[in-house]
Protein backbone atom coordinates (compact mmCIF):
# COMPACT_ATOMS: atom_id res chain seq x y z
CA UNK A 1 0.00 0.00 0.00
CA UNK A 2 1.43 3.30 -1.09
CA UNK A 3 -0.32 7.01 0.65
CA UNK A 4 0.97 9.99 -1.24
CA UNK A 5 0.70 13.88 0.36
CA UNK A 6 1.32 16.30 -1.70
CA UNK A 7 2.47 20.32 -1.15
CA UNK A 8 4.19 23.18 -2.57
CA UNK A 9 1.10 24.47 -4.22
CA UNK A 10 0.10 28.15 -4.71
CA UNK A 11 -0.14 31.43 -6.18
CA UNK A 12 2.22 32.24 -8.71
CA UNK A 13 2.76 35.10 -11.39
CA UNK A 14 3.39 34.04 -15.20
CA UNK A 15 7.05 33.02 -16.10
CA UNK A 16 7.64 32.45 -12.44
CA UNK A 17 8.62 28.81 -10.91
CA UNK A 18 7.15 26.63 -8.10
CA UNK A 19 8.61 23.19 -6.62
CA UNK A 20 5.85 20.34 -6.07
CA UNK A 21 6.54 17.62 -3.40
CA UNK A 22 5.04 14.50 -2.97
CA UNK A 23 5.96 12.74 0.40
CA UNK A 24 5.16 9.04 0.16
CA UNK A 25 4.23 6.17 2.85
CA UNK A 26 4.90 2.83 2.74
CA UNK A 27 6.73 0.03 2.06
CA UNK A 28 6.61 -0.43 -1.34
CA UNK A 29 7.81 3.20 -2.15
CA UNK A 30 11.31 2.42 -2.91
CA UNK A 31 9.97 0.03 -5.65
CA UNK A 32 7.45 2.06 -7.41
CA UNK A 33 7.50 4.59 -10.71
CA UNK A 34 5.53 7.70 -9.38
CA UNK A 35 4.10 10.46 -11.89
CA UNK A 36 2.00 14.02 -11.70
CA UNK A 37 -0.51 14.74 -13.07
CA UNK A 38 -3.24 18.06 -13.74
CA UNK A 39 -6.48 19.04 -13.70
CA UNK A 40 -7.85 22.01 -14.37
CA UNK A 41 -11.56 23.26 -14.25
CA UNK A 42 -13.68 21.69 -16.38
CA UNK A 43 -11.56 19.60 -17.96
CA UNK A 44 -9.86 16.10 -17.38
CA UNK A 45 -7.05 14.87 -15.50
CA UNK A 46 -4.22 14.79 -18.05
CA UNK A 47 -0.66 13.32 -17.20
CA UNK A 48 2.27 15.60 -16.67
CA UNK A 49 5.23 13.43 -15.78
CA UNK A 50 6.42 10.14 -14.72
CA UNK A 51 9.89 8.48 -13.14
CA UNK A 52 11.05 5.51 -12.68
CA UNK A 53 11.47 3.38 -9.34
CA UNK A 54 15.52 4.27 -9.39
CA UNK A 55 15.01 7.85 -11.18
CA UNK A 56 16.69 6.26 -14.18
CA UNK A 57 13.68 7.03 -16.63
CA UNK A 58 11.46 10.24 -17.04
CA UNK A 59 8.60 11.03 -19.28
CA UNK A 60 7.08 14.35 -20.00
CA UNK A 61 3.57 15.06 -21.68
CA UNK A 62 5.34 17.50 -24.50
CA UNK A 63 3.71 20.43 -23.36
CA UNK A 64 5.82 20.36 -20.16
CA UNK A 65 9.27 19.31 -21.49
CA UNK A 66 11.61 21.77 -21.22
CA UNK A 67 10.05 23.49 -18.44
CA UNK A 68 8.59 20.80 -15.75
CA UNK A 69 11.45 18.39 -14.53
CA UNK A 70 10.29 15.46 -12.38
CA UNK A 71 12.89 13.47 -9.82
CA UNK A 72 13.25 11.85 -6.77
CA UNK A 73 15.01 10.87 -3.44
CA UNK A 74 14.17 7.62 -2.80
CA UNK A 75 16.30 8.05 1.24
CA UNK A 76 13.57 11.46 1.75
CA UNK A 77 10.23 8.72 0.45
CA UNK A 78 9.50 12.09 -1.88
CA UNK A 79 9.29 13.08 -5.54
CA UNK A 80 9.29 16.00 -7.01
CA UNK A 81 7.96 18.36 -9.62
CA UNK A 82 10.16 21.49 -10.42
CA UNK A 83 7.70 23.92 -12.45
CA UNK A 84 9.84 26.72 -14.24
CA UNK A 85 8.41 29.25 -16.91
CA UNK A 86 4.98 28.99 -15.79
CA UNK A 87 2.02 29.79 -17.33
CA UNK A 88 -1.58 30.84 -16.94
CA UNK A 89 -2.94 27.93 -18.20
CA UNK A 90 -0.64 25.62 -16.22
CA UNK A 91 -2.96 26.50 -13.39
CA UNK A 92 -4.76 23.21 -12.20
CA UNK A 93 -4.59 20.83 -9.03
CA UNK A 94 -1.54 18.90 -9.57
CA UNK A 95 -1.71 15.46 -8.07
CA UNK A 96 0.46 12.69 -7.32
CA UNK A 97 0.53 9.33 -8.54
CA UNK A 98 1.94 5.82 -8.54
CA UNK A 99 2.15 2.39 -9.85
CA UNK A 100 4.06 -0.62 -9.66
CA UNK A 101 3.97 -0.51 -13.78
CA UNK A 102 5.95 2.29 -15.20
CA UNK A 103 2.88 2.22 -18.24
CA UNK A 104 0.03 2.27 -16.32
CA UNK A 105 1.60 5.20 -13.94
CA UNK A 106 1.24 7.54 -17.23
CA UNK A 107 -2.12 6.72 -17.52
CA UNK A 108 -4.35 4.73 -14.79
CA UNK A 109 -2.46 4.87 -11.82
CA UNK A 110 -3.73 2.40 -8.77
CA UNK A 111 -2.67 5.19 -5.90
CA UNK A 112 -3.60 9.07 -6.02
CA UNK A 113 -2.91 11.95 -3.85
CA UNK A 114 -5.44 14.61 -2.58
CA UNK A 115 -3.90 17.58 -5.05
CA UNK A 116 -2.13 20.76 -4.21
CA UNK A 117 -3.47 23.72 -6.04
CA UNK A 118 -1.40 25.70 -8.45
CA UNK A 119 -2.51 28.87 -9.67
CA UNK A 120 -0.67 31.65 -12.35
CA UNK A 121 -1.77 34.96 -12.49
CA UNK A 122 -0.94 36.65 -15.69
Amino acid sequence: QVQLVESGGGLVQAGGSLRLSCAASGRLFKNVPMGWFRQAPGKGREFVAAIGSNGGITYYADSMKGRFTISRDNARNTVYLQMNSLKPEDAAVYYCAADPALGKVTSTPSYWGQGTQVTVSS
